[in-house]
């Protein structure tokens, strides 16, 4: 008799609180994660969460950490926009057949999403607004009909999650976002599937502009603020400036007192 397998939901509860601790910054990046200690914190078995952070490294949040184990992986701005190429189209094509198969649905039920969205900006929590958005665009997903837009895109948003939670208030502001969402939604609800999809790659193609600029802004800050800690860590060493006294020195020449000649009485 075989051992039995871990439910996907268990998996999916570790996974979900993994990468919350990423996205909010208490795992930052290059923090090594530990089966055992992250079974012992979440009260499950170590199983769950080995495979919990083998998916969490295939979807690009994680790498190898030197010698054995994973490590949160740095953010990385071109795999950001790559993710956000292919969210374009599958976005694209899931407003224009919403339009076309469930514009009633939109109606009724889409106001619900707008209004939870807003309400998350005005919380200005973080958290709050990216499950907002996700749920939006879940919410098209399911009226286009086709459930494999919701299957491809899910790895995706778990990156895209983190980008989203490093700068989402800078740039482009949230009320923005929520005004492009209700203009796709109206689209949508009116059964206008070539305007749908025209708002919803727009949108995409915007928030791809903002988010990995302002991240690649980020990243380049965040470099130079490691390079002037290193530097300064380097000068402080002691004998940091013996050492550059001695090397000054050995760097100078040497002046020899020139002699006068010996006159003969």
């Amino acid at each position: 008799m075989r051992a039995l397998v871990p439910t996907p939901n268990l998996v999916e509860q570790v996974y979900d609180s993994i990468l919350q601790e990423i996205t909010q910054g208490r795992l930052g990046p290059d923090s090594r994660l530990v089966q055992e200690s992250l079974a012992e914190t979440l009260g499950v078995s170590r199983q769950p969460v080995q495979q919990a952070l083998l998916l969490l490294r295939d979807h690009g949040l994680l790498r190898d950490a030197p010698g054995r184990g994973l490590m949160v992986a740095p953010l990385d701005a071109e795999h950001a926009q790559h993710l956000y190429e292919i969210r374009g189209v599958l976005d694209g094509l899931a407003s224009a057949k919403a339009a076309e198969v469930a514009a009633a649905a939109a109606r009724t039920e889409g106001a619900a999403h707008i209004a939870r969205g807003r309400a998350a900006v005005a919380s200005g929590s973080i958290a709050r607004m990216t499950a907002a958005d996700m749920e939006f665009h879940f919410f098209l997903y399911k009226l286009s009909g086709n459930p494999l837009i919701a299957e491809i895109s899910a790895p995706s948003w778990s990156y895209l999650r983190r980008v989203m939670a490093e700068v989402l208030v800078r740039g482009q502001t949230p009320s923005e976002i929520w005004d492009q969402h209700e203009a796709i939604l109206a689209a949508v609800a009116g059964g206008k599937p070539a305007q749908a999809e025209q708002l919803a790659r727009h949108h995409i193609s915007h928030a791809s502009q903002v988010l990995v600029s302002r991240l690649q802004e980020r990243l380049r800050t965040a470099q130079a603020d490691a390079q002037t800690a290193e530097r300064r860590a380097i000068a402080a060493r002691p004998g940091r400036k013996a050492n550059q006294w001695r090397e000054s020195a050995a760097a100078k020449p040497v002046r020899r007192k020139r002699t006068q000649p010996l006159h003969e009485a």
